[in-house]
Formats: structure tokens, C-alpha cells, sequence
């Protein structure tokens, strides 16, 4: 079909272009919004800049395809092949792509926010510097994509791959990364505010200096963590484990940290007033100048934890574990 006889289709009212084979065509520029282009063949049509708003591209061939700056607000492109494209500065807000296939495809500079690509496959895919805002990326393959600078805040990324993926930059607030294993990385100076972490591989990470206010850590794995200077108050830390982490000077007010193992874990100068630290374990921990006035410590192990000079106004010790334990004027309980 020639593209006249779109066109002239197309103004005439009509939008049903289902199958149609139109691979390396110019559509730069046309206007198809609306239509159904459901499992037709684009494989490396040029459609920059072209109003595709809306439309049907269910399981469609678009590899190789040029979609700079093109106007995909709401499209559906559900098991569509997208591999290679290039999507750089395209508008895909509220677009359906699941189980796409975008690997290797250019995203850089594109409009995301509320985009579901659950299950997509986005191997080395390249969003630095997207809008991602409330994306679906649940059960996404992101190995090795490069993530640089986006922002994922509010964005639903529980069972991702996001093996080797480039992290830096990027904003978290809220998002939800359930059940994710990301040991080691980098996440100094992040704001993840009520972010959703439960569940998650985070052992060796970097958390310094980052606001992490009523985030969702439950049963998460920080081992030998650095979270120094975090604010973490109102944080959610049931079952959390944070053996030997690094958490000194940091804001644990008001945290429930039940059953959490702190032991040998660093504590200094750290702020647990009014934290639930009931059956935590903090054998071994450092507690130096620590405030835990008001703190819950019910069943809470402190044997061999070094509590001196900390402010333990206003808590009751009498069913904490305090043997060999160093209290605030240097004596050692028996």
C-alpha cells in the first residue's frame, strides 16, 4: 500500500490499517493518530517527529525504526519489536509497551513518566536522562542499561533485572523496589523518601548522607553498609539485618526496628529516641553517645554492646540482655 492511499484513507475517516507492510517508508512529520496499525511491519520506517498519539501497534515490527521526537503519548505497543529503535526526545507518556522488546533501542531524552514496560526487554537500553517518573518496570529485564540521571521517583521496579545497569543520579522518592538485589551500589546523597525497599539485596551499599524519611526496608539486607548521616526516622526496619554497617550519626527516631540485627554494628552518636528496638539484636554493637531517651528495647540483645556516655533517659532496661555490655559511666553489667 502506498502512503497516498493512507492518507488519503486515513483523511477520510478511516483508522483500520491492521498488518499493513510499510518497512523503511518515510513518515516523518504525518499525522496517524488513532489508528490501527496492529501487527503491521515498520522495520526501520522513518517516523520522526510524527503524530502516532494513541494508536494500535499491538505486536507491531518496528526495529531499526527512527522515532525522534514522535508523539507516542498512550500508544499500544504490547509485544511490539522495538529493537534498535531509537526513541531519543520521543513522547511515550502513558504508553502500554508490555512484554516489548527494546534491546539496544536509544530512549535518551524521552518523556516516560507513567509508561508501563512490565516484563519489557530492555537489555543495554539507553534512558539517560528520561523522565520516568511512575514507570512499570516490574519484572523488566535492565541488565547493563544505562539509568544515568533519570528520574524514577514513584516508579514500580519490584523484580526487575538491573544487573550491571548504570545508577548514578537518578531520584528514587517512592518508588517501589521490592525484593531487588543491588549489594554494592551507590546510593549517596539520594533522596529516597518513603521508598520501598523491603525484602532487598543491599549488603555493601552506599547510603551516606541520603534522605531516607519512612522508607520500607523490612527484612532487607544492608551487612556492612554505609549509611552514616542518614535521616531514617519513621523508618519501616522490621527483620532488617545491618551487621557490622555503618550507621553512626544518623536519625533513627521513631524507627521500628523490631527484631533487626544490629550486632557489631556502628551506632555512635546515632538518634533512637522512641525507636522500637524490641528483640533487635545489637550484640557487639557501638552505641558511644548515642540518644535512645524513650527507645523500646524489650527482649533487645545488648551483650558485649558498648553504650558509653549514651542518653538512656525514659527507656526500660529491665527485659534487655545487658550482659558484659558497657554502660553510660563506663561500668562493665554483669
Amino acid at each position: 500500500m502506498q502512503i497516498s492511499d493512507i492518507l488519503k484513507r486515513y483523511n477520510q475517516g478511516d483508522r483500520d490499517f491492521r498488518e499493513i507492510n510499510l518497512s523503511k517508508s518515510n513518515l516523518s512529520g504525518m499525522n496517524l493518530s488513532y489508528a490501527n496499525l496492529s501487527r503491521s511491519k515498520l522495520t526501520e520506517a522513518h517516523l520522526a517527529w510524527s503524530d502516532l498519539q494513541r494508536c494500535f501497534l499491538l505486536e507491531s515490527d518496528l526495529r531499526g525504526a527512527f522515532l525522534y521526537g514522535a508523539n507516542l503519548s498512550f500508544v499500544k505497543l504490547k509485544e511490539a519489536l522495538l529493537l534498535e529503535a531509537d526513541l531519543t526526545k520521543a513522547d511515550l507518556q502513558g504508553a502500554q509497551l508490555h512484554k516489548a522488546n527494546l534491546e539496544g533501542a536509544t530512549l535518551s531524552g524521552a518523556v516516560l513518566n507513567w509508561v508501563s514496560l512490565y516484563m519489557a526487554n530492555l537489555p543495554g537500553v539507553n534512558l539517560c536522562g528520561a523522565n520516568l517518573e511512575g514507570i512499570n518496570l516490574r519484572g523488566a529485564n535492565l541488565e547493563k542499561a544505562n539509568l544515568n540521571w533519570t528520574n524514577l521517583n514513584g516508579a514500580r521496579l519490584s523484580g526487575a533485572n538491573l544487573r550491571g545497569a548504570k545508577l548514578y543520579g537518578i531520584k528514587l522518592k517512592g518508588a517501589f523496589l521490592n525484593g531487588l538485589d543491588l549489594h554494592g551500589v551507590n546510593f549517596s546523597a539520594m533522596d529516597l523518601e518513603e521508598t520501598k525497599m523491603s525484602g532487598m539485596k543491599l549488603y555493601g551499599s552506599d547510603f551516606s548522607g541520603s534522605n531516607m524519611q519512612s522508607a520500607y526496608m523490612r527484612r532487607s539486607v544492608l551487612d556492612k553498609a554505609n549509611l552514616k548521616g542518614v535521616v531514617l526516622n519513621q523508618g519501616q526496619l522490621k527483620g532488617a539485618q545491618f551487621v557490622q554497617a555503618n550507621l553512626m550519626k544518623s536519625d533513627l527516631s521513631e524507627t521500628d526496628l523490631r527484631m533487626a540485627d544490629l550486632s557489631f554494628t556502628n551506632l555512635n552518636l546515632v538518634n533512637l529516641r522512641g525507636a522500637d528496638l524490641s528483640n533487635a539484636n545489637l550484640h557487639g554493637a557501638y552505641l558511644w553517645g548515642a540518644c535512645l531517651d524513650g527507645a523500646i528495647v524489650k527482649g533487645a540483645n545488648f551483650t558485649g554492646a558498648n553504650l558509653r556516655d549514651a542518653d538512656l533517659s525514659g527507656i526500660d532496661l529491665s527485659d534487655a540482655i545487658l550482659t558484659g555490655a558497657t554502660m553510660p559511666d563506663g561500668k562493665i553489667h554483669v
